[in-house]
């Protein structure tokens, strides 16, 4: 399939948003039955456009202050999903991608540090598998159409229903779904980070050679260090987690070797079914004084980390401090 001609099909998709939206602004209260299940469809649309899609081009990333630009090249076939991703800011990093396993090249050190993604999702894909209670937690609605790297889009609005997670704008690609721009709002509603197209190719065949790293060729040897991880149940290792925030539930538990590192660090992944938060439990640093308690926020990430029994506890996530905070303070060791 060829790229999508932009502009093509406007007038069709922007009756389409008017008949979409006019029956819920008739109903009692603004809002119509068949909202939530539209919103919903899109979310699902957008996040399998993300496996299922060929695109390539460049991207935008805005945290706070800083903004950083990379180039995306996504290609799935009979094999799963490859993928290619080049930092063109500040020191160059490589990502490529075959499946869940991920090659990152950082070519000022040679090393390459291998290690699967797991549930993780990253732009433009972006839900868990956690998503039935989203409506719950977000008001969920459409929005008009726009448009994004020349595309027209359609508009999508999660707003918060509580002070425990962020708002989302996103804007998906009219006729794929493919997620052309995503926005984190904060509780004033500002936007504190966003992710964006400036140029994007939709569906066209994409080389196998442009899926390959530039590095791999080079004929200096490289240093791989494998970031490996495994399923656990840090539960039963004691691990305990008193009391999460509403709707917040554990989609996964690993046991990670970091690079650097003799004894595995616990990895757990808490989510809402859209927003994402890690805790690390890393075990004591015989060589290094414990750090004390501290929270640091950058842009929509919020960074909490607390000693218990002796290992540090480090949170981190796109959502409000507090529920950063309370998280890392429900996390507690009991000896089984």
């Amino acid at each position: 399939m060829g790229a999508r001609r932009p502009g093509a099909g406007r007038r069709r998709h922007r009756w389409q948003g008017v008949s979409l939206i006019l029956p819920c602004l008739l109903a009692a209260g603004g809002v119509c039955a068949e909202t939530n299940a539209d919103v919903m469809t899109w979310l699902l649309k957008i996040q399998h456009a993300a496996q299922s899609v060929n695109y390539t081009g460049l991207l935008v990333y805005q945290q706070g202050q800083q903004i950083q630009t990379s180039r995306i090249t996504h290609a799935a076939d009979a094999g799963g999903e490859h993928e290619r991703l080049e930092m063109l800011d500040g020191s160059p990093k490589e990502f490529i991608r075959n499946n869940d396993e991920v090659k990152c090249y950082i070519p000022d050190t040679k090393t390459v540090i291998v290690e699967k993604r797991g549930a993780v999702r990253t732009f433009p894909g972006l839900l868990t598998a956690q998503v039935g209670s989203l409506a719950q937690f977000y008001t969920m609605r459409l929005g008009p159409n726009d448009r994004v790297a020349e595309f027209p889009c359609r508009l999508i609005l999660l707003e918060p229903k509580d002070d425990l997670r962020f708002g989302h704008r996103l804007c998906a690609e009219a006729g794929s779904g493919l997620l052309l721009r995503a926005q984190t709002l904060s509780q004033r509603g500002e936007v504190i980070e966003q992710i964006a197209f400036t140029q994007v190719n939709i569906g066209a065949p994409i080389a196998r050679k442009a899926l390959k790293s530039s590095y791999a060729s080079v004929g200096t040897r490289w240093r791989i260090e494998n970031a490996a991880a495994a399923p656990a149940d840090l539960t039963r290792s004691g691990w305990v987690v008193n009391k999460l925030p509403a709707g917040f539930v554990k989609v996964m538990e690993l046991s990670r070797t970091l690079p650097g590192q003799t004894e595995a660090v616990g990895h757990m992944v808490l989510s809402d079914g859209f927003a994402s938060i890690s805790v690390f439990i890393e075990p004591p640093r015989r060589t290094a004084a414990p750090p004390e308690s501290r929270l640091s926020t950058q842009g929509a990430i919020n960074v909490y980390s607390r000693q218990v029994g002796g290992y540090t506890v480090t949170v981190l996530g796109e959502a409000p401090a507090d529920s950063v905070v309370t998280i890392g303070n429900a996390i507690e060791f009991q000896k089984p």
